[in-house]
């Protein structure tokens, strides 16, 4: 008979933005009248930037002819949009990173989801809480956390990121594998300092252990002193792979283009200890498993790149930031606590005592207004939600005069 992978049975309940999307839907059901604002899930609002579309058309022609037309590409990305990532997202930030260790994917998500395939069954991982559900929910699926007791997966190691703390994941007091960063923070919005980030690459060193850098927002960063690469940290290129993302930075949420660094100094272990080349074995994996992002859609990232193109995404940042500061000074006005909304899309705000579903529930309720509770980010997050800054500024302002009304 067919059997199930019985680790996905381990799953808790269904996916995050499923559960909330299941419940906004009965809301408005309920209140068909009601005109909800969403400020929960990360999605951006705004179009594609003109010059990204100007590339796009330009690539959708191209297939519209036999002389220019393009079938499979290579499965690591085109050329011409590696060398202006590795250009400018690294080079020019002093970061030693070259075109081909850039592998081109369809977005952050599958790419930090995927490549936990790569290791050993039985590797200790350390994961922040509250974290991204995709880090743990994919190693669940694996079947290297054990089983699910009192909140908390019995094999990982859980690295608490509370207010004592600054939100910040401390180094584990064990040795452990894999270790997971997320910086600017989802959903914290917290940023990590260089003086931070080079603890962890010593750490990842002395114990032969590999981070893997989720850098999906570095865009947000206007402080020069943060680092927007763990590469701008010296030896992180041998102990660390970085996930970048179009999706927030120029808004390919719909569109589905983001990159993976995995530089050939990074180096893991065979049982006997015995180094294997990390960009190997994701060379390896993508050739077999993925056949690339379409030709169109690589056109219009590497318009990014372009004066045009690095204009009009800053312009976009900049509004979300924009939006973020708004919800900011309301969050302050109403005497709450938060993280956050500096150098991130995201606002972290204390509850006051409310569970983080109970907060969500008042505000859709009272307010018709969206967030993310943060008990379903981890055990942490529990007394908070997390607001995002992706909307337009006519409905962040409307939303906050109605969550000030409501509470």
């Amino acid at each position: 008979m067919i059997r199930a992978n019985e680790n996905y049975q381990k799953l808790q309940a269904s996916y995050l933005f499923s559960d909330i999307a299941q419940r906004v839907a009965l809301f408005q059901k309920n209140n068909p009248e009601a005109q909800i604002i969403r400020l929960g899930i990360g999605d951006v609002t705004k179009a594609l930037p003109p010059a990204v579309i100007a590339a796009f058309h330009e690539g959708v022609d191209e297939m519209a002819k036999d002389t220019t037309f393009k079938g499979y590409g290579p499965e690591q990305g085109y050329a011409f949009l590696r060398e202006k990532i590795a250009a400018h997202d690294y080079q020019a930030r002093g970061a030693d990173i070259s075109s081909d260790e850039i592998f081109v994917s369809d977005g952050a998500k599958c790419d930090t989801g995927n490549f936990q395939e790569l290791f050993a069954g039985d590797i200790k991982i350390a994961i922040p809480d509250p974290v991204y559900p995709v880090y743990l929910d994919t190693n669940v699926m694996a079947g290297r956390t054990g089983v699910f007791k009192e909140g908390r997966y019995q094999n990982i190691v859980y690295m608490d990121c509370v207010k004592e703390n600054n939100f910040m994941p401390q180094i584990p007091d064990e040795p452990v594998d894999l270790i997971y960063l997320c910086f600017p923070n989802n959903p914290t919005g917290t940023c990590a300092t260089r003086a931070e980030l080079a603890a962890w690459v010593d750490y990842a060193q002395e114990n032969k252990a590999l981070i893997l850098f989720d850098a999906a927002y570095e865009a947000f960063i206007r402080d020069g002193d943060l680092p927007r690469s763990i590469y701008e940290i010296d030896g992180a290129a041998r102990v660390a792979v970085e996930f970048r993302s179009f999706s927030k930075t120029a808004g390919f949420t719909g569109t589905r283009c983001g990159f993976t660094v995995v530089p050939k100094d990074c180096t893991v272990f065979s049982g006997k200890g015995e180094p294997i080349s990390l960009h190997g074995l994701w060379h390896r994996r993508q050739s077999t498993k993925f056949n690339g992002v379409s030709y169109p859609v690589q056109k219009a990232a590497e318009a990014v790149y372009s004066p045009e193109g690095q204009k009009q995404i800053t312009e976009l940042v900049s509004l979300y930031l924009e939006n973020a500061d708004i919800i900011c000074r309301t969050v302050e006005d109403l005497g709450f606590g938060y993280a956050g909304g500096k150098n991130s899309p995201y606002i972290w705000v204390d509850g006051q005592g409310r569970d983080s579903w109970e907060f969500f529930d008042l505000l859709l309720n009272r307010a018709s207004v969206v967030c993310t509770p943060g008990g379903g980010f981890g055990r942490c997050g529990k007394p908070y939600i997390r607001i995002s800054a992706f909307n337009s500024r006519q409905n962040v302002v409307q939303a906050m005069e109605r969550i000030k009304e409501a509470l």
